[in-house]
């Protein structure tokens, strides 16, 4: 092949292709948990992530609350991935041997939006939230019905394989996707770069700006102890249990049951069986769907 601007015009619009075509193949999950946020800035702080009270009856003037600040700040990073094609690969008419590395290239773009999400989940029971306890912690303050303040739990602890129960039912999700700047492919490949010169290489890339951070704890449990049916209660009760400054009831509800693999026999025993070991009906059956995300092995 003759290697001109033109031809290499052609090359690079093939590979965008082959690329774009990766990113819609990524079987993402992140969106069970996470909620997407568009950036403009470096970072963004979520400072109204503190309880937001709810309705009351309307005597007098009307109430005006503030929303509790937080200075919760998500700051944006850069990431990229690059691949180099040797010009004699390109003369010798070699190019079909890139094809599977730029789908793969498109499809690995897409699934780090789930590789930071799922990463972040599995690590919050030793990364703080909004209000500086871990997002799974035994001792997050909430404000009683008389306005004390009081330690509130979304973790059953243990130092298993994790798992976790959640409520996607609301805007606001347990994790926040922060995006500055979508997956953008990217190449060097004019006769007169410096790579093709010096080391006749034409570089294809994707680059992106993107973070994650901790939304709600009050919407999701989190568990290393064993997944039964007496931790599986109790994440229940913790959840449905949650109440907002001033005792308001949440109405949070336990509608997906998050597991890894090692943890996926225990969660369809426990949430499709129709009966018990011992033949009893089982309550549970239902009650949440079960979501297995390889991202937590």
């Amino acid at each position: 092949m003759l290697i001109n601007a033109q031809n290499l015009r052609t090359i690079q619009v093939g590979f965008k292709a082959t690329f774009q075509g990766g990113l819609a193949q990524a079987e993402s999950q992140h969106a069970v948990v996470a909620m997407s946020v568009p950036s403009s800035s470096s970072s963004e702080t979520y400072g109204w992530l503190g309880q937001i009270p709810g309705m009351r009856k309307w005597v007098g003037d009307r109430v005006i609350h503030g929303l509790q600040a937080h200075d919760y700040a998500i700051v944006n990073e850069d990431f990229e991935l690059t691949v180099g094609v040797d010009r004699n690969n390109i003369a010798d008419d070699r190019l079909g041997i890139y094809t599977p590395m730029f789908s793969e290239m498109g499809r690995a773009a897409e699934a780090h939006k789930d590789e930071l999400v799922w990463g972040l989940l599995k690590a919050g029971f030793t990364t703080p939230c909004y209000d500086g306890q871990y997002f799974f912690d035994t001792d997050h303050p909430v404000l009683d019905e008389k306005g004390n303040a009081i330690s509130v739990s979304n973790t059953g602890g243990g130092s298993g394989a994790p798992w976790f129960l959640i409520d996607d039912s609301r805007a606001i999700k347990p994790v926040i996707l922060q995006n500055r700047k979508e997956n953008e492919f990217v190449s060097m490949d004019a006769l007169t770069d410096d790579n093709v010169f010096h080391k006749k290489t034409f570089l294809y890339g994707v680059d992106a700006r993107r973070a994650v951070g901790f939304g709600l704890w009050q919407l999701a449990y989190g568990s290393k102890q064993t997944l039964d049916a007496a931790n599986y209660e109790a994440a229940r009760l913790a959840l449905t249990g949650q109440k907002g400054d001033y005792g308001r009831p949440l109405a949070v509800m336990g509608k997906k049951l998050i597991v890894g693999p090692s943890n996926e026999g225990p969660a369809r025993k426990l949430i499709e069986n129709e009966t018990k070991a011992n033949g009893e009906t089982n309550e549970w059956r239902g009650t949440a769907n079960v979501v297995v995300v390889p991202w937590l092995a």
